[in-house]
C-alpha cells in the first residue's frame, strides 16, 4: 500500500497541494508523506494499534503510518459504548492507542505529531499482510473482526477506480465515518491511491457538501435525503461528474429527486466489510433506481436457495448471494469456525444477502437473509420490493418491513412506516391510512405481497452508518 502514496514523485518534487482537507484543515502530499512517516518511526515495532476513528487529519495520519509501517490498524468508533469497546480491544489484541484516546485507557497511547516530519524509506509490506482488522456491527452477536489485506484492498480499489472512472483530476468529497469500509478505505485510501485530492467535510451537511466543489461525491441515502431536502445546495453539485450512494438501499424518490436537482442519476453499489464493493452501475452505464448494478472486474456471482440450487436470472427469482472475487477477506479473526461456515466448499462467500439478477446481469439487492426473506404463504418475498413500493407511496418518509410468524401464514408481512411531513397523512386515522399503503402495495405488487399491517411510527432505529437495525423493531 505504500505504492499508493507514490513515494518517488514526492521525492521528485511532484507534489500536490491540498491533497487532503478534513473538516478545514489541510495537508500537501508531502506533508502527509512526511508526518505519516514520522508516525511509521514510532510504531514500526508494534502489530496491531486501535485507532479511534474521529473525522480528523490526526486519524489519516495514523493510518497512513501504519500502512508505511507494516502495522495493522485496528479502527475504533468514537462513539463506541464501553462494551463494544473493550470487546474490541479484546478480541483484536492491539498493543496501544495511537493518536487520540478515549479516558480511562489501560493501553499506552503513542502520541500522532502533525507538525512532525521522517523521510526514512520503508520496504513495501507483503500484500498478504493484515492491513486492517474491521469490526462488524455486531447485529447477530458481538462485531466480529474482518481482516483485511494489503493485497485485497489493492484490488479493491483498482477495480473501483476502473468502474467509475476513477482519476488523478477527480476531487473526492464526503462527510462520512472513518471506521469502516466506506469512509476510511474507499473514502481516504482511495484518493491516495488514485492521487486526487480528498475534501472531508466533517459532517455531510448539505451545505458542506455543496460549498466542497467537488468531482466525486460519497453519500449514504440519510445523507443524500437531506440534500434533496435542501433544494439550493443540491442543485450546487450539478457540476459534479458523479455522485455515487452506498451502505443502504437508497430510496427511488430520493434518487429521482437528485436526478431533477442536479440533473445526476446516482451511482449505485454493493460491498459489506468482508468483500469490499463487488457490484456497481457505471458513469457510462444504465443506473436503474434500486438496483445495484455488475460485478467490479475481477468478481463473479450467483444465487443459490436454501439447499444449495441454482436460482434462475431472471429479474424476479430471489437467492442467497454469493461472490468470490480478489478483495474479498481473509476470515474472521480468531473464529476459524465461522470463518469456515460462510464459505461453500466450491471457494464462494456467502453474503448472507439475498438478490435478484436479471438476464443482463443487473443486480438488486433484497436484504439480509436473516431478516429481509420473509415466507409468507408459501411464496418467498424480499422485504426490500415492498419498501421500494412503499416509498413511492407520498405520505411515506421512511420505512422497514419484517416478517413475524404467524400460524396461518408462517410469516405475515409487517410494514413501520414514518410518514413524511405535510403530506396530510397524519390528518387520517391510523385505520385510513394503514389500508391506503396496504392498497398501494397490492396493487404495485402482488397481491400477496402486501403488508397485513401498517405501524405508524416517528422514527426508524439506525446504526452510525444509518442502516436501519431491524431486530430493534418490535410489534
Amino acid at each position: 500500500m505504500l505504492s499508493s502514496l507514490n513515494p518517488a514523485a514526492v521525492a521528485a518534487g511532484d507534489d500536490i497541494p491540498d491533497a487532503l482537507t478534513i473538516d478545514g484543515e489541510t495537508l500537501s502530499r508531502s506533508d502527509l508523506l512526511g508526518a505519516a512517516t514520522s508516525v511509521a518511526e514510532r510504531i514500526a515495532r508494534a502489530q496491531r494499534v486501535a485507532v479511534l476513528a474521529t473525522p480528523t487529519v490526526t486519524t489519516v495520519l495514523a493510518v497512513v503510518g501504519c500502512l508505511i509501517a507494516g502495522v495493522t490498524v485496528v479502527p475504533v468508533p468514537p462513539d463506541a459504548g464501553s462494551a463494544e469497546l473493550a470487546h474490541i480491544l479484546k478480541d483484536s489484541g492491539a498493543q496501544a492507542w495511537l493518536g487520540e484516546a478515549p479516558e480511562g485507557t489501560d493501553l499506552p497511547v503513542v502520541p500522532v505529531r502533525k507538525h512532525a516530519r521522517s523521510w526514512h524509506r520503508y520496504d513495501e509490506p507483503a500484500p498478504a499482510s493484515t492491513a486492517f482488522i474491521l469490526y462488524t456491527s455486531g447485529t447477530t452477536g458481538a462485531p466480529k473482526g474482518v481482516m483485511l489485506s494489503r493485497r485485497a484492498i489493492a484490488a479493491g480499489l483498482d477495480a473501483l477506480a476502473r468502474a467509475w472512472q476513477w482519476k488523478a483530476t477527480d476531487t473526492l468529497v464526503h462527510g462520512l465515518p472513518l471506521f469502516h469500509v466506506h469512509g476510511l478505505i474507499l473514502g481516504v485510501l482511495g484518493p491516495l491511491r488514485v492521487g486526487s485530492p480528498l475534501i472531508h467535510t466533517g459532517k455531510p451537511t448539505p451545505q458542506a457538501y455543496a460549498d466542497a466543489r467537488g468531482t466525486m461525491y460519497f453519500g449514504v441515502p440519510t445523507v443524500w435525503s437531506r440534500i434533496v431536502d435542501e433544494p439550493d445546495a443540491a442543485r450546487q453539485l450539478a457540476n459534479a461528474r458523479i455522485l455515487i450512494s452506498g451502505s443502504a438501499p437508497l430510496p427511488v424518490p430520493v434518487f429521482e429527486r437528485l436526478r431533477e436537482l442536479t440533473g445526476h442519476a446516482p451511482l449505485e453499489r454493493y460491498g459489506m466489510s468482508e468483500t469490499m464493493i463487488t457490484l456497481s452501475t457505471r458513469p457510462d452505464g444504465e443506473r436503474r433506481p434500486g438496483w445495484v448494478g455488475t460485478p467490479v472486474d475481477g468478481v463473479e456471482t450467483r444465487l443459490r436457495d436454501e439447499a444449495g440450487n441454482p436460482v434462475p436470472r431472471d429479474g424476479e427469482s430471489v437467492g442467497g448471494l454469493e461472490v468470490r472475487g480478489p478483495m474479498l477477506f481473509d476470515g474472521y479473526l480468531g473464529r476459524p469456525e465461522t470463518t469456515a461456515a460462510n464459505w461453500t466448499e466450491d471457494g464462494w462467500f456467502k453474503t448472507g444477502d439475498v438478490a435478484v439478477i436479471d438476464a443482463e446481469g443487473f443486480h438488486r439487492i433484497v436484504g439480509r437473509e436473516s431478516v429481509d426473506l420473509i415466507k409468507s404463504g408459501g411464496y418467498r418475498i424480499g422485504a426490500g420490493e415492498i419498501e421500494t413500493s412503499l416509498l413511492g407511496h407520498p405520505a411515506v418518509a421512511e420505512t422497514a418491513v419484517i416478517g413475524v410468524p404467524d400460524t396461518d401464514l408462517g410469516q405475515r408481512i409487517v410494514a413501520f412506516v414514518v410518514l413524511r411531513n405535510g403530506s396530510g397523512a397524519d390528518e387520517q386515522s391510523g385505520d385510513g391510512i394503514a389500508q391506503t399503503l396496504i392498497d398501494h402495495v397490492a396493487a404495485e405488487l402482488s397481491i400477496h405481497k402486501r403488508p397485513r399491517e401498517i405501524r405508524v411510527v416517528t422514527a426508524l432505529p439506525r446504526n452510525a452508518m444509518g442502516k436501519v437495525q431491524k431486530k430493534l423493531l418490535v410489534l
